[in-house]
Formats: C-alpha cells, structure tokens, sequence
C-alpha cells in the first residue's frame, strides 16, 4: 500500500486559550439553518438504507441543498396559530433506478423528512403548518462512475476538511447549552421550543453566555409566566456553565425582549421559521456542532452529502474525529488542527496530504509527539470506511 502523506507541525497561531477573545456559536436543532441541516442529513440515511436494502449498495446520492422558506404566525398567551405555513424544499441528486430496480427516491426523502420534523418539533403539524417538496435529480453520469466496487472508495471532488480539538472552556458550555436545553430542561419545561441559539464570548477571564430562546405560546399563559421561564432557562446555563469552568459567568436570555413594548420571543411553533427567518443546509454548525470563528473552519455543508465518497462529509467528520483521537491518547497536546486534502479520483483514504498542526505543553517538543501522532492519524485514515458506516447508521451527528 501506498505511504501516507501525513505531517505534522507547529500550530501556526496562538493556542485558543491563549487568545484574549473567543467566541463560539451554535444554533439549535430548531433552528431554520439546523432544521435544514437535519432534514438533510435524515433524507441521506433514509436513501442509503433504502439502496443497501433494494440493491445491496449505496448508490449516488446528494441532498445538502436543503432550503427553508419561513411561515408566518400570530403567537398569543395561552396559544396562538400560524397564519402562513413554512416551506422546505428538499434538493439534490438521487439515483432513481440501477440495473432495473427502481427506488422511489423522493418519496423516501418525504417520509424521513416529515419523521425528523416529527420527532424533533412536535409543535410543527407537518400538512398544514410545513409544506415539504421534495426534488431530486439524477445524479452525474460522470461522478457515479467515481463509485467504485473496490472497499476503498474514489474522492468524488478535490477539497478538504478540517477538525480541532480539545474543546475549550468556552466551547463546552455553548455546545452543551443547547444541547443539554433540548435534551434534559425541555422534558419537564415544554414552554421551551427546540429553537435555541448559544453565542459565547470569552474575554480574558470572563465568559459571556447569550441564549435566543424559542418559547411556545400554548404553554405559557401570560407575561409573568414568561418571565418566570427566561429566568429558570438563565439560572439552568449558569449552573451548567460553572461545571465546565471556574471563570466568571454572565449568562443573559433573549436580551431582545421589551417587556414594556410587550415584544418577547413567543412563538407558537417553537422555531423562528414561523416568524420570518429562512433556513438553509450547511449555513450554521459546522462538523462538530459549533461555528469557531478563532479556528479553521471548512465552508463545505456535512449534512446530507453521501457517505461513502463525499470529501465534505468524509474529511470534516474524520478530520474532527483524529484530532479528538489523538488529544485522548498523547499526553502534552493544548490545542491541535487536523486539515485533510483530496483528490478526485483518488483513494479517500489517500489523501493529498493530512496536514496537523499541534500546540504542545511547557516542556514538550513537537518531536516528542510527531511519531504518535503520524501513527494514529494513518490507524483512522485506514479505518475511514467506518465513518461512512456510522453515518448511515446515524451514530455521528453532522451539525
């Protein structure tokens, strides 16, 4: 087998908590951008699991071209009802029909699309306050033969992604935020909608926590219910704040609200798309479900694209997943970049060069970790083809 082009290097910046200001983002899986990002990634399991299935392989398929239209609604104390629906749109490409059988691609996107909306904002009464439409094409005769019957398969595009590790301080409480909100506060607070936005900012010492809450109208029977719900929302990040770090914490909830003005952030829907605010695939979270502006980022959208040959999905995901690897198994990392590069028509588990940039503790040289490090991301790169199995299988999450 060929040898790897892997090297590995100084970062070439300061490392994150070095850096006098940080900010991080995430925008919850309400989100117009998120609801198109998951919608996406839904449709791309549901056709790969129908083409495993029907034919025995996963054939040429893209859907990352998602796009959300927003509705209209008239949120009101106690309950209020969408006046406009919301439109997604599913685009992309999608093999309809191989050596004689036909799979009944937009259908299947249909169904993923309406059971992810489903389960995910159960307040959106998909036929009536979401419109779905769905339109895939055929794929390119020239990038389905980049399919190959072989285990590895050929890069689909010359591009590249890009990982980070480990989570700063700041970046574990933005992450865990929203996550944690939608996942354990909403359970037994259900005024709060599954739109939730995280912006941390950290200067020097300080960090400051800025949540958009999405609150839902039927749960809430007037303003000072609302207010009592910003509150339990701040004092919940904060106390999850302060297990993450002992710097000081400010955290502030939907600072756009007048109460005076009688304008809040109530919805009757839990998302912002039933009040203006369009969504597309891949225009928040990256790979590792935060926007770093302090980091490298790749612009490319994860969500929705193929699994097996797609240098946007594969790279970003297993660029993410060596530089977590390797910051678990070498001591004396503090901050590390991992950049992958393709080539069209190359092995993907070939890159053009896998490029890391490692920032090291007090008294450990880069030629103390070189080796290891090389070692470990040539092990992931041979084991890329388990990427493109836990993607299908929905164990790595894309947003």
């Amino acid at each position: 087998m060929t040898e790897r082009n892997i090297r590995v290097e100084a970062l070439d910046r300061p490392a994150v908590d070095d850096q006098t200001v940080e900010i991080v983002e995430r925008k919850g899986i309400g989100h117009p951008d998120s609801l198109c990002d998951g919608i996406a990634e839904s449709v791309s399991r549901a056709l790969a699991a129908a083409y495993l299935d029907r034919v025995g392989t996963i054939l040429h398929y893209n859907t990352d071209e998602t796009q959300l239209v927003a509705g209209n609604a008239a949120p009101a104390f106690g309950g209020g009802e969408m006046i406009e629906p919301i439109y997604i749109l599913i685009v992309g490409r999608a093999t309809s029909e191989y050596e004689g059988t036909k799979i009944p691609t937009e259908p299947i996107a249909l169904r993923a699309a309406r059971q992810y909306l489903d389960a995910h904002v159960p307040h959106l009464d998909v036929g009536t306050d979401v419109i779905l439409d769905a339109k895939l094409g055929e794929g390119s005769g020239d990038l389905q033969d980049v399919f190959d019957d072989g285990s590895v398969p050929m890069a689909n595009d010359t591009s590249f992604g890009v990982g980070h590790a480990p989570l700063s301080e700041t970046e574990e409480i933005v992450l865990n935020t929203e996550r944690r909100l939608n996942r354990e506060y909403a359970a037994d607070n259900p005024e709060l909608g599954a739109d939730i936005k995280v912006m941390g900012k950290r200067e020097g010492d300080r960090i400051d926590v800025t949540v958009a809450a999405a609150m839902i109208d039927a749960h809430i029977a007037s303003l000072g219910e609302y207010t009592d719900a910003v509150a339990g929302v701040r004092e919940y990040v904060t106390d999850l704040a302060r297990e993450y770090t002992d710097r000081e914490i400010e955290v502030r909830v939907n600072t756009a609200d007048d109460y005076d003005e009688g304008s809040i952030y109530l919805t009757t829907t839990g998302t912002s798309a039933e009040q203006g605010d369009d969504g597309s695939v891949g225009r928040g979270n990256r790979a590792n479900g935060l926007i770093t502006p302090n980091r490298s980022m790749s612009m490319e959208a994860t969500s929705g694209k193929n699994p097996v040959n797609h240098i946007g999905k594969l790279y970003n995901l297993l660029s993410t997943e060596i530089a977590e690897s390797v910051v678990d198994e070498v001591d004396g990392i503090r901050d590390l970049r991992v950049r992958l590069v393709s080539r069209i028509g190359q092995p993907v588990d070939q890159p053009h060069v896998a490029d890391v940039h490692v920032s090291t503790e007090s008294g450990v040289a880069i030629g103390d970790v070189e080796s290891k490090v090389g070692r470990i991301v040539d092990r992931e790169l041979a084991d890329l083809t388990d990427v493109t199995r836990r993607a299908v299988d929905g164990e790595i999450a894309t947003f």
